[in-house]
């Protein structure tokens, strides 16, 4: 059984046919599903998608993205939200230097202000950083995010920052990139994590991995992330799939019901 760490449901791409995606992932052996919210409304059909599917849980938070479009008022009914039981982590939220649709000021403070909250909440935080891995890690580790822990999400750093992150308690996410022939760099930092530092997404409906690639990502597609990182580590892929299922259930505490 898999797990898919990170996908966005509540999206237009999956407005027609939601039901089918995750009968699809079922039947590709994925027994579990993290749905995360981007911004206030995007959150809010999150958890109803978590509502209406048993085996799908809630990550709620605002997208570095979307950092400037949200106010105080905006984080504090997230943060109400957030006692919902299926909610079971905080993001995605961090930095994002490569688009800037948000000012980066504004964006290191909503990154502080949700690290907070979740520390609050006791919720492992899920990290975006594109551009900006050392303002990152400085940033969780001025503000003590290891208190709670959480995930890299998409990783697509070197060997070096890898390590960093796991230092300071986070798990690294492998999307389906890892398939792509051009992805040597992500498959050599696959090959070098510990077994406990790694888990699995497909960040749908982007990055579809191999044979997919350039169509819309969906949650059953995960297995073949979980394929390219066992013949990546020289594993049996249920090898791969029972650790990472492992993993996941511990960092966002799926068997604290």
């Amino acid at each position: 059984m898999l797990v898919d760490t990170h996908a966005h449901l509540d999206m237009s791409e999956f407005e027609a046919d939601l039901p089918r995606v995750i009968q699809r992932a079922e039947e590709a052996g994925v027994s579990t599903i993290m749905t995360v919210g981007t911004d206030p409304a995007s959150c809010r059909r999150t958890l109803e998608i978590t509502e209406a599917f048993p085996n799908i849980f809630a990550i709620v938070g605002v997208h570095p993205h979307n950092a400037a479009e949200v106010g105080e008022r905006d984080l504090d009914s997230l943060k109400a939200l957030a006692h919902h039981e299926k909610v079971k982590a905080w993001g995605e939220i961090g930095l994002d230097f490569y688009r800037n649709l948000s000012p980066s000021a504004i964006q290191n403070e909503r990154f502080r202000q949700q690290i907070t909250i979740a520390k609050e909440l006791k919720l492992p935080v899920i990290i975006h950083s594109r551009s900006a891995a050392q303002e990152t890690i400085t940033t969780l580790q001025e503000e003590r995010a290891w208190e709670v822990g959480g995930v890299i999400h998409c990783f697509s750093g070197d060997a070096k920052t890898a390590t960093r992150y796991l230092e300071i308690g986070f798990v690294i996410s492998i999307p389906g990139v890892i398939t792509f022939k051009k992805a040597q760099g992500l498959r050599e930092v696959v090959k070098r994590l510990p077994p406990e530092g790694i888990i699995l997404e497909t960040d749908a409906p982007f990055l579809a991995p191999e044979p997919h690639r350039g169509k819309r990502n969906e949650p059953a597609y995960v297995r073949f992330t979980a394929e390219a990182v066992a013949e990546t580590r020289g594993q049996d892929i249920s090898e791969v799939a029972a650790i990472t299922t492992k993993n996941a259930r511990r960092v966002f505490n799926l068997d604290k019901r």
